[in-house]
């Protein structure tokens, strides 16, 4: 089905051209969750390679032993993508491709840098502008083996900052995008206090053998900030002057709303939500250069210390906020003290608030509702805290039914209506001041969706993941994009 779409103009008249004529467009992915073939060519394993083929692990049983073949397919999407009308293309690089042991000693994998020289190439052609995530939560599991991953600050760091160099140099004279870490808060609080990501540690025993959900996330936090403060200071200092690239990261980060507006201790309770789960990397980055103090009072010495090199080294080590963002919730305070492993800060997250109101239309994932007001009032709340340009790197929805690629399902209004209202409220922010420089749709096409497997589809495209070739179907939602996006941005 070959979708046509008019995008009705006149609800957003006064946001004709508000965008700048350089503001990039696209759509976000993750190699572990698109690239497929998982072993060959030299790739060596990840800690998602391990955990997808650990019985239980993965909600469908699924593995991403094939995920979408992007390995296999890249220029057919890559000319889809054109066809989508995006400007850029933001994707992670598999360390585990690159360096298969992952070591600063270990050999490099040429394959592995041969597809991507050839996927950067093939975007330039189609003039799509890669940005480029060196880690997207898939950690050589050799280096879990040998020292215990970022849990080893020491060991870890010297590792990652070869990979990084790695590919600085290899791709840098192409890529001018650069993002360190993909959620380094999720990375760690799915992996190491829930434990339902790789690699799969916490304190709940039923769960992971391994692991204390009340300091690992902190400390695997801490090693996420430092490292990603040396590789930025190795670009800026041996690349950029000759790249001419930027260089930051990206954080993730909903929106949070007191339960009850009128009781001061919910207002309380919002704000210190936001700050453990956003500021807790922001902040050492854009701010004061510490963790938030609500944080400290709450954990105390389970919060690493910055010493003062280090503090020196992640205060101003981004160019930009990347920002993921996806929902709003409802926070209620809680009176009784926090548990030992509480790192959401002491509240309580509710669907509806004290008047009853929801916080949006459901999707096809229990955490992820519609909220664009919340959208625009974080867009605030984060541009108004660090006054940084503000790259979107991450932003969609599942909906409900999509099982397979009848034509009521790639009529996706679902998704569509998601998408009109933030990006009015992205638009609306940056004709109130907001300097916001890009958005990047999660996500291209059907994925794996890590431990949901292929239960969730956030893409604008349909995947047939039964089919051999995996079989693409555009949905409504990858042209109303292209309609809107022509709306918002200036002509060259």
């Amino acid at each position: 089905m070959t979708w046509t779409h008019t995008f009705d103009t006149s609800p957003d008249a006064e946001l004709k051209g508000i965008l700048s004529k350089d503001f990039h467009w696209g759509y976000a992915t993750a190699a572990a969750q698109v690239e497929g073939a998982w072993n060959v060519d030299g790739k060596g394993p990840s800690i998602w390679d391990k955990l997808c083929h650990t019985p239980g692990k993965v909600k469908d049983g699924s593995t991403n032993e094939d995920a979408t073949r992007a390995y296999d397919l890249y220029k057919e999407d890559v000319a889809l993508m054109k066809s989508y009308g995006v400007t850029a293309y933001r994707f992670s690089l598999a360390w585990s491709r690159i360096v298969p042991l992952g070591g600063a000693e270990d050999p490099i994998n040429e394959q592995g840098i041969d597809y991507y020289n050839r996927l950067i190439d093939e975007l330039l052609a189609a003039n799509i502008t890669p940005f480029v995530t060196l880690f997207h939560w898939d950690t050589p599991q050799t280096l879990e083996d040998r020292y215990g991953g970022m849990l080893n600050q020491e060991r870890y760091t010297p590792d990652f900052l070869r990979y990084a160099r790695i590919c600085f140099e290899r791709f840098g004279d192409r890529v001018k995008h650069w993002i360190t870490y993909n959620e380094p808060g999720v990375y760690t609080l799915a992996g190491y206090a829930g434990g339902m990501h790789a690699p799969g540690r916490s304190s709940y025993r039923d769960r992971n053998e391994e692991g204390d959900s009340s300091t690992e996330p902190f400390i695997v936090a801490h090693t996420e900030l430092v490292s990603h403060a040396r590789a930025v200071k190795i670009y800026r200092e041996e690349f950029k002057p000759t790249q001419k690239g930027v260089i930051g990261i990206t954080l993730h980060g909903n929106n949070s709303e007191p339960w009850d507006v009128n009781d001061p201790l919910d207002v309380e309770a919002a704000e210190r939500a936001r700050q453990f789960e956003i500021a807790w990397f922001a902040d050492p980055i854009y701010g004061s250069g510490e963790y938030p103090a609500c944080m400290r009072a709450q954990l105390g010495d389970r919060l690493p210390h910055f010493t003062p090199e280090q503090k020196d080294l992640v205060q101003g080590s981004s160019d930009f906020y990347g920002m993921n963002t996806y929902t709003t919730f409802f926070v209620k305070h809680r009176d009784e003290e926090p548990d030992v492993n509480d790192h959401k800060g002491n509240i309580e997250k509710c669907d509806a608030n004290s008047e009853g109101k929801s916080r949006g239309p459901e999707s096809d994932t229990y955490w992820l509702r519609t909220a664009p007001e919340g959208f625009g009032k974080l867009l605030r709340w984060v541009w108004d805290r660090y006054h940084v340009p503000i790259y979107m790197t991450e932003n969609g929805t599942t909906a409900k039914g999509e099982l397979a690629p009848t034509p009521d399902v790639l009529d996706d209004t679902f998704r569509v209506e998601f998408f009109n209202g933030y990006l009015r409220e992205l638009a609306t922010a940056v004709r109130d001041g907001v300097d916001i420089r890009s958005y990047f749709g999660w996500t291209f096409t059907d994925n794996w969706e890590w431990a949901a497997g292929y239960t969730d589809r956030f893409g604008v495209t349909f995947v047939d993941f039964e089919s051999v070739e995996k079989t693409r179907y555009p949905k409504r939602s990858a042209y109303f994009l292209k309609d809107y996006f022509r709306h918002l941005i200036q002509e060259k």
